[in-house]
């Protein structure tokens, strides 16, 4: 994913965030770039904090470094947030999964369409969730 893509969706889940006029969010400046935890999106309505890594694919397979995985989960401990990997599909949508959902391969991790529809959620899901 290009890095305008990637900054492009982004900013649409915070809007959408804000739009619900019952949430915050802050976009992560340099999110990926340091060696320090950081994930890309921090949403909060006051009872829960999430911490979001952003992707977007118009389909088929997306691959995740394992490395990633491990900081969203390391700062989401740290923090106390709830974390998802956040992935917006082409003509579908977003859908939410937590780490432990994503299919492990040799090298790190997927997420395809199919699995975001069994084990993810999506967005309206995720802000009645309870929390965690």
């Amino acid at each position: 994913m290009s890095k305008k893509k990637g900054s492009r969706i982004e900013r649409e889940l915070v809007n959408l965030f804000w739009d619900t006029k019952e949430w915050a969010v802050v976009r992560s400046a340099g999110s990926g770039l340091s060696s320090n935890p950081n994930p890309d999106l921090i949403a909060s309505n006051g009872k829960r904090y999430v911490a979001v890594e952003c992707k977007g694919i118009k389909g088929g397979t997306k691959y995740l470094e394992e490395e990633d995985i491990k900081q969203i989960v390391e700062f989401a401990n740290l923090f106390g947030a709830e974390a998802y990997i956040g992935i917006r599909f082409n003509h579908e949508g977003w859908y939410f999964l937590i780490p432990e959902d994503l299919k492990k391969t040799s090298n790190g991790y997927t997420i395809n369409l199919e699995l975001a529809k069994s084990k993810g959620i999506n967005f309206e899901e995720l802000l009645k969730k309870e929390k965690m």
